[in-house]
């Protein structure tokens, strides 16, 4: 999509998945790609296959739970292109699974820190550069766990619930140009739904791994959610499980 070329794009959790993904995805699209996540080694393996491939990609490691780490990655960004365009809150993690009432109460924690305020200090970096700018998009990955409680995922389903409020919350906000949505993918081939699988609870877990979407679909949708022609979902969480959103795509059925 040559409506990205040039653009500048900050992606979290890209060091494999939806996010490793993704970054091929916004390369390949024509954009400059910061890639981002806590193992330095594995982004900066990426990046380099970018590069080599043609495309414009750094890496950066970063924990998003801690907002010092993801101010710089925008200042970063800014550093080296000048602004940012696009910014991907994707980093996430399903661990621990297990029952609420026998949780561990810093690891659930730590967990909520990375996949709600993990977003939160996305949007609070991203914002006010994408305001001043007058344009840009903040992408959250969203869930049906959002809507959906499921058993052992009590720290994932509430802070996805939290998130998708912060999405429309920060979209009202948002000024001019700048708009924020959130996207569930439904169930992808990642390193997840095998944690997922292994640990035999809940509906999910006994999917056959069969159904997952691959992590392509996902990276697609977000390089479309970037586009103009994604502009009227701004402040909403968009479903991957949506047919007439994979044909508008263009995925497969």
């Amino acid at each position: 999509m040559s409506e990205l070329a040039g653009k500048a794009v900050i992606i979290t959790g890209a060091s494999r998945g939806i996010g490793a993904a993704a970054a091929r995805a916004f390369a390949k699209a024509g954009a400059h790609v910061l890639l981002s996540a806590r193992s330095a080694a594995a982004i900066e393996t990426i990046a380099g296959e970018i590069r080599k491939a043609g495309g414009s990609a750094i890496a950066q490691a970063a924990d998003v739970a801690v907002w010092a780490d993801v101010r710089a990655l925008v200042e970063t960004a800014r550093r080296e292109w000048g602004r940012l365009d696009v910014f991907v809150n994707n980093a996430g993690v399903i661990e621990p699974i297990g029952p609420l009432g026998r949780s561990d109460p810093a690891a659930w924690t730590h967990a909520t820190d990375i996949n709600f305020k993990g977003t939160y200090h996305g949007l609070r970096a991203a914002l006010p550069v994408m305001q001043t700018q007058g344009s840009g998009v903040v992408i959250n990955l969203s869930s049906g766990a959002a809507n959906s409680p499921l058993e052992g995922w009590s720290h994932y389903c509430a802070a996805k619930a939290a998130a998708a409020m912060l999405t429309q919350c920060a979209d009202r906000e948002a000024q001019g140009d700048v708009r924020v949505v959130g996207l569930s993918p439904g169930t992808v081939a990642t390193d997840m739904q095998v944690k997922i699988r292994a640990s035999g609870i809940n509906p999910v877990s006994q999917l056959d791994p069969s159904v997952h979407i691959p992590a392509e679909w996902p990276a697609r949708a977000l390089v479309w959610l970037a586009t103009d022609d994604a502009a009227e979902f701004a402040g909403t969480d968009v479903s991957l499980r949506d047919a007439a959103i994979r044909q508008r795509i263009g995925l497969s059925a």
